[in-house]
């Protein structure tokens, strides 16, 4: 292993250990004894993981693409098991294959539980919960920045606005992408208190909704937003982890900033009022906007909420919204709708100049004076089609797990895109604690494939399926 690497892990070891310190000052303080311990256990293994990571150096200079896509990996792995000591030292009897089952299905901002009640479960392991969200949140978009080389030059020059590539600047970068994470969540969990929601709910829903997690503090939203101000505000809040993290920073610090700094969140904001008003047009007969207003910001962001009134009939069209997903830099999964967008522009292109060859057709973006290239979108077609490849492997691994095929392939895309089941795609009531080890092991290695960049995994598979 790299120096960095290391130093990579130590930093997320680090930061599990402050969140476990303040989960055992929140349960002195409200008197909640009952998994104290379970804390302490982590604060202690995180922190000397952290230390023994920091100080073991390597002579290795440089490292290569696949050392750090292996770092990401062994990220997704080992820290949910840190993340899973506090659920499996619990009252609650969780086997290990559960607790480890949950930490990734937080840390992946996935939001599968094996709690089918969430009234009976302890505060303090309710908000690790959803801290484990939050943290894996922060880990996603370091790991974008970490693995910054295996996507487009397009996507790596629009990050330039914000973040320097600079070796020497890694720890000033870093830290000002932390303090962005924090101020938003921060921002989100005032905005849901002025709302008048319970503090400790407002602490966990701000938790989850810039991670993207699918994690509630109660059995279901109905019994925490009451009003439809309410209901409209928290729906708009979704959208935050839909757009770019750094869209807030630059509206509000960078001073020279022109449309080219703004061109993927106005395709995303133009894309999200082409559906807005297509919902409103044809799916408003019962009044009831609100409650599909949050279904639609929560699938375009990946998280997943949803009330119990959602139609049957949208199932499918919100299963879209999630595969295609928001921004290249937030914290919400899916293929990315400029991906989308750009390949059926090129591809409409290339039928064109069949057809009319004298013509020349140009593949640029809207609001973007930037063309993409060709062998960007072979990359964006192999992204689909590696994606098409895993949605039915894992349909056809969980219909063997004894899962019926609609809730396989329901499931499938949920897990694959990191959302939560909820009724808005009909599979609300599964029960992830009467799956059996095989199944529930697909779910966990699947929700971090869904997680990491396809790609990522294609370029290992090169490196020992194809050695020279």
């Amino acid at each position: 292993m790299s120096y960095l690497r290391l130093i990579y892990l130590s930093f997320f070891c680090a930061l599990i250990s402050v969140l476990s310190f303040f989960n055992i000052i929140y349960s002195y303080y409200f008197n909640l004894y009952l998994n104290l311990n379970t804390y302490l256990y982590s604060l202690i293994i995180s922190l000397v993981l952290s230390i023994f990571f920091y100080y073991i150096q390597n002579n290795e200079s440089k490292f290569t693409i696949y050392s750090k896509i292996l770092t990401v990996l062994l990220g997704y792995f080992l820290l949910p098991l840190i993340i899973s000591i506090p659920f499996y030292f619990s009252i609650y009897n969780l086997s290990f294959i559960n607790s480890y089952f949950e930490a990734i299905s937080g840390f992946t901002s996935t939001g599968f539980s094996v709690f089918s009640n969430i009234k009976h479960i302890d505060q303090s392991l309710i908000l690790w919960r959803s801290s484990s969200q939050w943290i894996g949140g922060l880990y996603f978009l370091f790991s974008i920045i970490f693995l910054i080389d295996i996507f487009d030059n397009s996507f790596k020059k629009s990050l330039t606005n914000f973040l320097s590539f600079n070796k020497d600047e890694t720890i000033k970068q870093s830290l000002k992408i932390f303090f962005l994470y924090t101020g938003l969540t921060i921002i989100i969990f005032i905005i849901l208190n002025l709302l008048k929601i319970r503090s400790f709910n407002s602490l966990n829903l701000a938790l989850s909704i810039i991670s993207s997690g699918g994690f509630l503090p109660s059995n279901d939203l109905g019994s925490i937003l009451n009003t439809n101000i309410q209901i409209i505000i928290f729906s708009l809040l979704l959208l935050i982890s839909f757009f770019s993290i750094f869209l807030t920073y630059n509206l509000l610090f960078y001073k020279n900033r022109n449309i080219d700094f703004f061109h993927e969140d106005l395709n995303l904001f133009f894309y999200f009022l082409v559906i807005l008003s297509f919902f409103f047009l044809f799916f408003n007969f019962d009044n009831n906007f609100g409650h599909i207003f949050l279904s639609l910001t929560s699938s375009i962001s990946n998280i997943g909420f949803s009330f119990t009134s959602i139609p049957n009939n949208l199932n499918f069209l919100l299963l879209i919204l999630v595969i295609i997903g928001g921004s290249f830099f937030s914290t919400s999964s899916g293929l990315g709708f400029l991906k989308i967008y750009s390949l059926l522009k090129f591809s409409i292109n290339e039928v064109l100049s069949h057809t009319r060859p004298k013509n020349i057709y140009i593949n640029k973006l809207l609001f973007s004076k930037t063309n993409f290239k060709t062998e960007e979108t072979y990359k964006y077609f192999l992204s689909i089609l590696v994606f098409i490849i895993s949605l039915f492997v894992l349909t056809i691994f969980l219909s063997i797990g004894g899962v019926d095929f609609e809730s396989s392939f329901k499931l499938s895309i949920l897990t694959l895109m990191n959302t939560v089941n909820s009724s808005s795609y009909g599979i609300d009531d599964f029960n992830f604690n009467n799956l059996n080890f095989f199944t529930k092991n697909c779910l966990i290695i699947f929700m971090i494939i869904g997680r990491v960049e396809l790609l990522s995994l294609l370029i290992i598979l090169k490196k020992f399926l194809f050695k020279s």
